[in-house]
């Protein structure tokens, strides 16, 4: 629900069983009374149980699901200052292009990039901007969505799978 204190409410159960968030992202939904949390845990089969089952307890949860098995598509964001000190700007815009990045801010020693994709596209930007200095990073967390024609409401555990599966479960 989207209601004060959910986020918390829901961080602080998972931290109190040492549960690890490694990815999280809030945000409203095409319903003004519900927001859709994504977060990522990693585990195995058991532990994303607990998980599950801990969360469907909690009073203003309305749904929990797993995409770990399920076909979709999913999105990072970040921004990046990486600096252009030594004539480097143009190397940098480069790198921005082939990514398909975009140059969103531009001062006289550094350059702003935003960069939107899977998280290994993210990681890899951020390991060729390294040798130019990175002066600043912000990123939003993973969202995702079902890519098929279902929508979230309509997810069972039986669904078809995901041809890759990820190596960690957006739940």
């Amino acid at each position: 629900m989207n209601q004060p204190g959910v986020l918390a409410h829901i961080s602080g159960m998972l931290a109190s069983r040492a549960f690890n968030i490694d990815s999280l992202a809030v945000g409203a939904t095409e319903n003004p009374t519900l927001s859709r949390m994504t977060f990522v845990v990693n585990g195995d089969e058991q532990t994303l149980d607990k998980v599950r089952k801990q969360l469907e307890k909690i009073v203003t949860v309305v749904r929990v699901i797993d995409f770990s098995k399920q076909n979709y598509v999913e999105r990072d964001l970040m921004l990046i200052k990486v600096s252009t000190e030594g004539g480097k700007r143009s190397e940098v815009h480069e790198l921005v292009d082939i990514f398909r990045a975009r140059i969103v801010d531009v001062g006289p020693t550094y350059v702003m990039a935003e960069i939107s994709g899977q998280e290994r596209k993210i990681e890899a930007f951020i390991e060729v901007m390294r040798p130019f200095g990175i002066i600043e990073l912000v990123r939003t967390g993973r969202v995702a969505l079902l890519r098929s024609g279902a929508s979230s409401e309509d997810v069972d555990a039986d669904d078809q799978p995901s041809p890759e599966p990820p190596p960690e479960a957006t739940v």
